[in-house]
């Protein structure tokens, strides 16, 4: 049950009673989740509270030290192409073409011919607005262009879920807004699983279906925030501006204060 009272269908993604630690170090409180498929989830708290190494297991990078993460029903014991990632940092290969990377997020498909491989290549280029480059470095084009080629070349190895590690932290701030807006239309076009992690609230709730609050670590969920239920499922810049946009924004901000004991 989300705080706005909206029930989903949400085992598609289960996190099972899981808590990590590094040594004697705890980084990630027993959580419960459930996330439903194809909704863009933002894993949302301080800084260096745990969020990331969450999403770090679901990607099988890091391993729960107890409890399990189920995917689709199977238990998440190692990275595979069904989750892809995208960091903060321009992840582009520099001795590639942009159209070199995007095919290179599929090295593993035996299950593609080279017309097929091809037909995605294009597809992607012209879903990220990016034809007219295709041949082109990563050190010709922007940092926002070399994001847009890490997201297509994630989901031109055909991950079903994308794990974000705040992929535009780096960005000012009109690229940043331009590819959130790009990244929700994506999400929606190719029927994607997000979870994405920021520490930026207003990036948190112009983004998100769904907000997990955590505390300053160990990470443990203190709001399950249902984002849809108060702005809708469209984005856009006008939803920026909205009154419901602030007052969500103002109260996230609230919470997040109180946690962190920071009233200015």
């Amino acid at each position: 049950m989300y705080e706005g009272g909206q029930v989903k269908d949400a085992a598609y993604l289960a996190f099972d009673r899981v808590s990590k630690r590094f040594g004697d170090v705890p980084v990630v409180s027993e959580t419960t989740l459930a996330i439903a498929r194809n909704s863009f989830t933002i894993f949302l708290g301080p800084s260096g509270c745990g969020k990331t190494t969450l999403m770090r297991m679901v990607g099988g990078l890091d391993s729960p030290s107890a409890g399990v993460i189920r995917l689709d029903g199977e238990v998440i014991t190692k990275p595979d192409r069904r989750r892809g990632m995208v960091f903060q940092s321009y992840s582009s290969f520099p001795w590639l073409t942009v159209e070199g990377n995007i095919a290179f997020g599929m090295r593993y498909r035996d299950d593609l011919s080279d017309e097929q491989r091809a037909a995605r290549v294009d597809h992607y280029l012209k879903l990220i607005g990016m034809t007219d480059f295709r041949k082109s470095y990563p050190n010709r084009i922007s940092g926002g262009m070399r994001q847009r080629v890490a997201i297509a070349r994630t989901l031109a190895a055909g991950s079903d879920v994308l794990l974000m590690d705040e992929p535009f932290g780096a960005l000012d701030a009109l690229t940043r807004e331009r590819l959130q807006l790009e990244l929700r239309q994506i999400q929606r076009v190719e029927e994607k699983t997000v979870i994405f992690v920021t520490h930026d609230v207003e990036e948190a709730v112009f983004l998100a279906d769904r907000i997990i609050l955590f505390s300053a670590r160990p990470a443990r969920v203190l709001h399950d925030i249902d984002v849809e239920a108060v702005l809708g499922p469209s984005r856009t810049l006008e939803v920026r501006e909205s009154e419901a946009f602030f007052r969500l924004r103002n109260k996230v901000l609230h919470m997040i204060r109180n946690e962190t004991g920071d009233h200015g």
